[in-house]
């Protein structure tokens, strides 16, 4: 069914946050949130503290795990016509630390990835940053699409998103609506080979950014994804993941 599957794509493209405990607000004075430098992991086993998503209907999933490079440990996450995800839940204002930083790394894009086509639509690396859904400003179709979304797949969906990728073809610092659902926008940090191989160090104002996507202010923030797939273009692909964390400007 056409409008299942799209929900099914959006879901996925929103990663969808299980209903499990509620995670907890950092303290009022928080500077850092660290989500995550992988360094309690163990080289070669999945990173601990992380959540998996599959896709419902049978397809490969990406491997991720922790690897070591002398003292520094990253993740490094591989798809071969695969798609799957992990997260995590946290609960926080992004007002208080809306800095968000991180490392990674591609081998390289994808020939036949496109920002925007649904059949394009694979990345070697993308970070998301979930939002609280905020019933009070959805229409009545919007919520009666999401109700639908939530009982077909048994789980409850975050609202707006913004989804840091290293594009394929997008240029750097262009965003665009994703092909599936435009409550994920896109922002190009990285694009194309010209730094394929190498550590990039990155840093957004989550913020600002969702103030422009989406000309509002943000809720709370209520996840962090990450994902590297390639079931739409059918390639291989690996991408790399070193530290996380949000910060005070």
């Amino acid at each position: 069914m056409r409008f299942a599957g799209r929900f099914h794509i959006a879901a996925l493209s929103c990663v969808l946050l299980a209903a499990s405990a509620p995670a907890a607000f950092p303290a009022p004075d928080v500077q850092r949130v660290v989500i995550d430098d992988f360094s309690a992991g163990v080289p070669g086993a999945p990173p601990p503290g992380w959540k998996d998503y599959r896709l419902p209907r049978k397809k490969n999933p990406t491997v991720y795990r922790v690897e070591k490079d002398g003292e520094d440990r990253f993740l490094k996450a591989e798809s071969s016509e695969a798609a799957s995800a992990i997260y995590k839940e946290l609960r926080f204002d992004i007002r208080k630390t809306p800095i968000l930083r991180w490392r990674w790394k591609v081998d390289h894009t994808l020939k036949k990835g496109d920002e925007a086509r649904q059949g394009g639509d694979d990345y070697a690396a993308r970070i998301y940053v979930t939002f609280e859904y905020e019933p009070d400003k959805a229409t009545f179709f919007e919520k009666v699409k999401r109700a639908f979304a939530e009982k077909l797949f048994g789980i409850r969906l975050p609202g707006n998103t913004v989804n840091y990728i290293w594009a394929n073809r997008l240029p750097r610092n262009r965003s665009a609506p994703n092909p599936f659902t435009d409550k994920v926008v896109m922002v190009a940090v990285e694009s194309g080979n010209i730094y394929a191989g190498r550590w990039m160090n990155e840093e957004r104002d989550v913020y600002a950014d969702y103030r422009r996507l989406f000309n509002d202010e943000p809720p709370a923030v209520t996840g962090i994804v990450i994902m590297t797939d390639t079931d739409n273009t059918r390639e291989s692909a690996a991408g790399y993941y070193g530290a996380i964390s949000f910060n005070a400007r």
